[in-house]
């Protein structure tokens, strides 16, 4: 998702302490939605190897063997407001379809159409409405649907597709080399970080979108960790890589909420694991995907865009809600 584009993302070595070592311990022993081959003959991770990264990317989003991977986020979203605690507001699900495709010169086409649905904490079932706990008001939910959302994955760091734009899928040469941000915890844990800060020009302008924008510019940070066994990222045989991980997301208010300007932000907090199933989506995320977008069952198979996030989405789709008398 463009929520969820880990790989594309400059990033930043960080520290880990006990803290999340407890949390790698628990990721790592919790089963997987994807069932790898044991490992017979192990080929040595390669951390600082930018080629043994780059397949190592495309084996952990999808299959080399150009099969789709599902993917499955699930988690809360919580509201921060200065001067009061932070409080719960919705549940949300993530559900992405995604191919990797190898090119003639190693590099990899990463192709995805992702949704977010935001669903009731208690049932479950997803939202159309939603009470606002800080107005009062209920306001109608926007689901999340990109499609698609795609960026190169290659030896050498690449540049992210510019909003609106439609590249040609090839990977741009030169670059510093590729190299993901690895830790290693015991005996069969690796752990990949990667951190986007970002702090852009937001498209919802304030003066057509006073009750949508959170103002002229998007301050959001994502951050991401993969909990992978070292056993199954060492066998060749796995063209995919199964693993389990967090994901925390931190943004202005969505513009839905239609909280404009007030003081604070939201939090994404959710764990994340691939499926070469759907049977561990739950029911209602199938029935809304089926119903309401069911082109989002099936990866892309070739190149095409242009990229839009989701907050770009809402620009070319929605209209200003009425300014309060």
């Amino acid at each position: 998702m463009s929520e969820m584009n880990a790989f594309s993302m400059p990033s930043r070595r960080l520290m880990l302490g006990a803290g999340a070592a407890s949390v790698a311990a628990a990721l790592a022993a919790a089963a997987t939605k994807t069932q790898a081959a044991p490992a017979t003959v192990r080929e040595p991770a390669r951390f600082d190897d930018p080629v043994w990264n780059r397949e190592a990317a495309a084996r952990l989003q999808a299959d080399t063997n150009g099969e789709q991977v599902y993917g499955h986020c699930s988690g809360v979203v919580t509201g921060v407001r200065p001067g009061e605690a932070v409080r719960p507001l919705c549940g949300f699900e993530v559900f992405s379809t995604i191919r990797v495709l190898r090119q003639s010169d190693g590099s990899y086409q990463r192709m995805t159409k992702e949704t977010i649905f935001y669903t009731d904490p208690a049932s479950g079932e997803i939202l159309d409405e939603w009470d606002n706990p800080y107005t009062g008001e209920r306001v109608r939910v926007v689901d999340v649907a990109n499609d698609p959302y795609n960026w190169i994955i290659a030896s050498t760091l690449q540049p992210p597709a510019l909003p609106g734009v439609v590249t040609t899928g090839q990977a741009t040469p030169g670059g510093k080399p590729y190299l993901m941000k690895w830790s290693v915890f015991g005996p069969d844990t690796v752990v990949v970080t990667e951190d986007f800060h970002g702090y852009f020009r937001n498209l919802l302008d304030p003066v057509k979108w006073p009750r949508e924008s959170a103002g002229p510019m998007v301050q959001s940070s994502e951050l991401f960790r993969y909990f992978i066994s070292r056993a199954v990222l060492e066998n060749p045989a796995n063209t995919h890589v199964p693993h389990n991980g967090s994901w925390v997301r931190i943004q202005p208010w969505l513009p839905w909420m239609l909280m404009g300007q007030m003081p604070g932000h939201i939090m994404y907090d959710g764990i994340f694991s691939p499926s070469r199933s759907l049977d561990y989506f739950p029911k209602p995320v199938l029935d809304r995907i089926r119903s309401r977008y069911p082109q989002f069952m099936e990866a892309p198979t070739k190149w095409y865009g242009p990229n839009y996030s989701s907050i770009e989405h809402y620009a070319l789709e929605q209209k200003p809600a009425p300014v309060k008398s």
